[in-house]
């Protein structure tokens, strides 16, 4: 049974004015549209109301391009095999990923890789198992379904958490082994509580229909290709098919990739301006991608490109916002404050992740701390106070006015449509989706609750039996300021498609509130801002779910489940490979196991809890000025607020605030450019001049590149860097100029503009 609801209510031009409210992320003429097909009032008398018709689909031209306006709910989906497929590839994928983080050098295989093999996977099952029925279930119904398709997706993609890390650094560093109960306990209680933050904010973040979640767009996309599901919209016009069109993108990707990847890895750092000038500080300050700000401006690694998500993604006016901010703040005021020698900046690189002593090394904690991990003040004040280069200190600050900034600018643009939608239905959406979910039942809200305190409990368990020094009263602080910032931040994501991180900030609030406890600081930084992780995927698989009509209890049940079993196999694998791998994580163990990725977790524990917030940003203290970003973000949304309000048909509505302060992290400035570049070529040149290819080809095209780039660093991990230690072409390929020649410059070598003698300080 397949087919498309006519006789629905069409929607009341109040219904569209809450999603112009909230800020929906597309252009005039996707306005327009939904403005001709309801009657309701937009700014562009342009419209293409074809698309809309009689409201048999979304209003949204991303929408409409990347999902199909008909269900089928007759099609499997909760079947068997597609249960044992996706826990065969999650375990798989899990515990390789587990063991390959701790290997250096560092790679992993993604989740879209996963999904890639589930197809064939998924038909080889349909043709091989018998058709008998187990339990009251058919164990082969049938061909493969991309409803299948899509509960293995949410299986392998489930999340085991960043606690491990935590886990294993107690191991190394503070010598603390507590037993697989207490880790299983904080693993599976961030985790889940994620979940539960995600399910309970769901009427916010999910059903909403300008919620379109750009990413979950290009997955709907990849599986409709992948199973030749015809969409709505305007992307079935001309041209080779979307399924051809990701075959050759993906095999041109992979073969590309190799190219910066490992033959020329320059035009990955292509920072070609310090080539020409390899010791010149301040060009290579100006122009560097190691220690500079990226003036060079290109970059031909899709890796690099995609840092944080793909430009393909995210609409042009959120692209404009981050591109405002990241020219204020980078290349305008981090450069000015450098040169007038802010912070004693000149001492130290342009940009860099490190912190430094008054000597211009890098800050060596283990000076001003005991054996017990305490803190000891006279040590410390024979030593140094910590310095941060520029353009971290700018990016504390900017993070701190980011938190404020969100919370004032989602109270200023969002109350109204927020308290709204507490009265609102999925029944009620005007959406042609959400009336084709309502033959489902939903998940209800109790079930989220139940399962919140349930992982409370578990928590305040773990934190109580075993010495963490983590008070009930800061897991509950942690607990609270995740939540405060779950829709706010939510409503942002789902429009466009940026997220914003507080782990600075909760790094902050732990280092006052929790001095001296490392361990007490990195759970705290976990329930308190590392807890987004679980909660937004979550929440993108369930857009995902109402995108493909997947009923709501089964994607539920797909990620609850799944993540109980991620979590329980990273932590089987991390325990095996401390008994049974020799010198695991020490700096010369002979595989290469050397956990690179632990020292950073450890050293900003002790920086945060056992030195502390306090001797940084407190009065009196060096970066105390940082501190009044927080009032700073708060007043900032206030300014295009009321320029909207009073203007509300220019362009002042799409100034974001907190999408310019948080254009500095976490990418790195020559990371931002290229994102910004290829962001207007497809979001904005192709978009508007050839919006049929956009509309066909963009989300599969990002898909692709995804795959390939993907792909290409396990190849070249298996065949050329794991065997023999990585000494293939040890002496031909990875030594000449295009793969040494950045390496050479001063701004790999991370040089200040004023250097010291021998035993001479700054500051």
């Amino acid at each position: 049974m397949s087919g498309t609801l006519h006789d629905e209510k069409r929607p009341s031009s109040e219904d569209l004015k809450y999603d112009k409210d909230i800020e929906v992320a597309f252009d005039h003429d996707t306005l327009s549209s939904a403005s001709q097909a309801t009657g309701a009032e937009f700014d562009d008398p342009n419209a293409d109301i074809d698309a809309i018709g009689d409201l048999n689909d979304s209003p949204y031209p991303e929408v409409r391009a990347a999902v199909s306006n008909t269900d089928d709910p007759d099609m499997p989906v909760n079947t068997i095999r597609a249960w044992a497929i996706g826990i065969i590839l999650l375990v798989l994928n899990i515990g390789l990923n587990q063991f390959l983080s701790l290997r250096s050098p560092t790679t992993g295989i993604d989740t879209i890789l996963a999904q890639l093999i589930a197809f064939p996977m998924g038909h080889l099952a349909a043709r091989a198992l018998p058709n008998i029925t187990i339990l009251g279930c058919r164990l082969n119904p049938g061909p493969f379904t991309v409803k299948e398709h899509v509960l293995i997706a949410a299986l392998t993609t489930s999340l085991a958490g960043g606690t491990t890390n935590i886990i294993a650094v107690q191991r190394v560093y503070h010598n603390q082994n507590w037993g697989f109960l207490y880790q299983w306990l904080i693993t599976m209680s961030t985790q889940l509580i994620g979940i539960s933050f995600g399910g309970i904010t769901r009427q916010f973040l999910v059903d909403p229909p300008s919620m379109i979640s750009p990413g979950s767009l290009v997955q709907c996309v990849l599986l409709n290709t992948l199973h030749s599901q015809q969409y709505a919209g305007m992307g079935n016009r001309g041209g080779i098919s979307r399924a051809r069109f990701l075959i050759y993108a993906i095999l041109g990707s992979f073969l590309w990739y190799f190219v910066p990847g490992y033959l020329f890895t320059a035009l990955s750092c292509f920072s070609w301006v310090t080539w020409i000038a390899p010791n010149n500080v301040k060009v290579n300050q100006m122009f560097g991608y190691a220690s500079g700000l990226g003036m060079s401006v290109l970059t031909f690694d899709w890796a690099q490109i995609t840092c944080v998500n793909s430009p393909l993604t995210a609409p042009w006016w959120v692209e404009m916002n981050v591109g405002v901010g990241f020219f204020v703040f980078t290349w305008l005021l981090t450069p000015i404050l450098y040169y007038t020698n802010t912070w004693y900046g000149k001492f130290l690189p342009m940009s860099s992740g490190a912190s430094y002593d008054n000597q211009m090394n890098n800050y060596n904690v283990s000076r001003v701390i005991n054996a017990d991990l305490t803190f000891n003040l006279k040590e410390y004040q024979n030593y140094s106070p910590q310095f941060l280069s520029m353009k971290t200190a700018v990016s504390y600050g900017l993070s701190f006015a980011t938190m404020t900034a969100t919370l004032v600018h989602a109270f200023l643009y969002y109350r109204k449509q927020v308290w709204s939608q507490v009265h609102r239905s999925v029944a009620e959406q005007p959406d042609i989706h959400a009336k084709l979910m309502l033959q489902y039942r939903q998940v209800p809200h109790w079930w989220y609750v139940l399962l919140f305190v349930s992982m409370f409990v578990c928590g305040v368990i773990a934190i109580e039996v075993w010495p963490t020094q983590l008070p009930v009263w800061a897991f509950v602080l942690a607990l609270a300021l995740s939540f405060l910032y779950t829709i706010p931040n939510g409503i942002l994501a789902a429009i466009t498609n940026q997220t914003i991180f507080w782990d600075t900030t909760a790094e902050l609030i732990a280092g006052y509130a929790l001095p001296g406890r490392p361990v007490a600081m990195m759970l705290f930084k976990s329930w308190g801002s590392d807890i987004i992780f679980p909660t937004f995927n979550f929440s993108a698989f369930l857009k995902i779910g109402h995108y493909m009509k997947i009923p709501p209890r089964v994607m539920f049940a797909a990620q609850g489940v799944g993540t109980v079993i991620a979590g329980t196999s990273q932590l089987a694998v991390q325990a095996w490979m401390f008994g049974n791998i020799p010198g695991l994580c020490g700096k010369t163990q002979k595989s290469g196991y050397t956990c690179p990725g632990l020292e950073g977790t450890a050293t900003e524990s002790i920086v945060w809890s056992v030195i502390g917030p306090a001797r940084m940003f407190s009065p009196g203290q060096i970066y105390h000025g940082l501190t009044y970003s927080f009032l700073i973000g708060a007043f900032l949304p206030i300014v295009p607020w009321w320029l909207t309000k009073r203007y509300p048909k220019s362009w002042y509505k799409y100034i974001n605030t907190p999408l310019i302060l948080s254009a500095l992290a976490p990418l790195s400035p020559g990371n931002h450019v290229s994102w910004l570049i290829v962001g207007f070529i497809f979001q904005f040149l192709i978009r508007r001049r050839y919006f049929s290819w956009w509309a066909k080809y963009n989300y599969v095209l990002s898909a692709a590149l995804d795959i390939g780039t993907a792909t290409t660093p396990i190849f070249i991990f298996a065949c050329l860097q794991y065997p023999l230690r990585g000494a293939i072409g040890a002496n031909s390929i990875q030594t000449w100029w295009g793969n040494t020649v950045y390496t050479n410059t001063a701004d790999a070598k991370f040089m200040p503009l004023i250097t010291l003698a021998d035993g001479e300080k700054f500051g």
